[in-house]
């Protein structure tokens, strides 16, 4: 801006304060036309009314940024809300990293995407978000490599469901088909709609930071491995979501965790690291076996009761124990369990059984 410019400006300051920065043109009568800028923020307060609002934006960006699997990662300390959102697709370049969240910056030029939440790709959705949050920032992106942008919010100013522990149910509706029935408007149903209406096109797991880590880590199939790992500088080289399964020590671990905004102590890296952190199965598989796992496990371990009795935390502990020891054909065979080990204990055997992940 130029210093006259500037004197302009703080001439109008100075004359009519702050509301005729926000004022384009006065018709009289309480009639104004408003500025670009204040159009703009009174769209976005519009836009973002609570936490579970930001969610759906930015699954909605990785969606459209072409992402398959996409991380959600969010945990809260007293009344600040952190938010992480790690993707596969296409990637930001750096310097674009600030821009995207300045109002009518896309990269939609030529398309639009209208879904069940409304239009998507006016390049309001990242402003927004900011506009309503504390921060807003790329952690980690480039082209080809994915992307990390962490969001905290203040849980005092932008509300957020007091209940952000329990999970959805399904049903159906009247058509037959699966929605999500039950269940609080939380972060986990906005990801749980979000995983039902865009079923075969994305993966959406959620967590905590650590068990984002070790899902990505277990989840994630790496491009690159072995000797040509020696070959790479630096682990920014890599996409995002590979970065966690080339950590070579708890140590490495931490740090590229929290450049990705994925906060943790070397203690929570080490118990990843040992397996004491299990990775999670995605938002759509937690939701459409639930029940049904449950009911399995009453009937298998109390099938016979004239044979052998194993008690449930037994049961437990050796179905833990086999799939530490799974681990053998999975690093070989590049295989992923999408439940723990079944144990069945039925009249002179007990049988094991390994659900496989297929979609991995």
């Amino acid at each position: 801006m130029s210093d006259s410019a500037s004197s302009l400006v703080d001439f109008v300051a100075s004359m009519g304060g702050e509301r005729s920065l926000r004022v384009e043109e006065n018709y009289g009568d309480g009639f104004v036309r408003l500025r670009v800028a204040e159009a703009e923020r009174r769209q976005a307060k519009h836009d973002i009314r609570c936490i579970e609002d930001v969610v759906i934006e930015m699954l909605r960006n990785s969606r459209d940024a072409g992402a398959e699997n996409i991380f959600v990662a969010t945990t809260r300390e007293g009344a600040t809300r952190y938010l992480t959102v790690l993707d596969d697709g296409c990637g930001i370049p750096q310097e674009m990293q600030d821009k995207i969240f300045e109002a009518r910056v896309t990269s939609k030029l030529e398309s639009v995407h209208m879904d069940r939440w409304g239009i998507h790709g006016r390049g309001m959705a990242l402003y927004s978000v900011r506009e309503n949050a504390q921060s807003a920032r790329v952690m980690s992106s480039a082209p080809g490599l994915g992307s990390a942008i962490r969001i905290v919010t203040d849980a005092e100013s932008l509300a957020e469901r007091k209940d952000q522990s329990t999970w959805p149910t399904l049903g159906t509706d009247d058509e037959g088909n699966q929605v999500v029935a039950t269940g609080p408007h939380n972060i986990v149903r906005t990801c749980c709609e979000f995983a039902l209406e865009e079923r075969g096109r994305c993966n959406v797991y959620f967590g905590s930071p650590a068990e984002m880590v070790a899902t990505a880590r277990r989840r994630v199939k790496p491009t690159v491995e072995g000797s040509s790992l020696l070959f790479i500088d630096d682990l920014s080289e890599l996409p995002v979501l590979e970065r966690m399964h080339a950590a070579a020590d708890a140590s490495e671990l931490m740090r590229v965790s929290g450049s990705l905004g994925l906060d943790m102590s070397e203690r929570t890296a080490h118990r990843i690291i040992a397996g004491q952190i299990h990775p999670q199965r995605s938002v759509l598989k937690r939701l459409t076996h639930k029940s049904d796992k449950s009911i399995e496990r009453a009937v298998d371990l109390m099938k016979d009761r004239r044979g052998l009795k194993i008690s449930k935390g037994d049961a437990e502990e050796f179905s833990r124990a086999v799939e530490r020891d799974f681990r053998i054909l999975a690093e070989k065979y590049y295989l992923n369990l999408s439940d723990e080990p079944r144990i069945r204990v039925s009249r002179g055997k007990i049988v094991v059984t390994f659900d496989i992940d297929e979609s991995d």
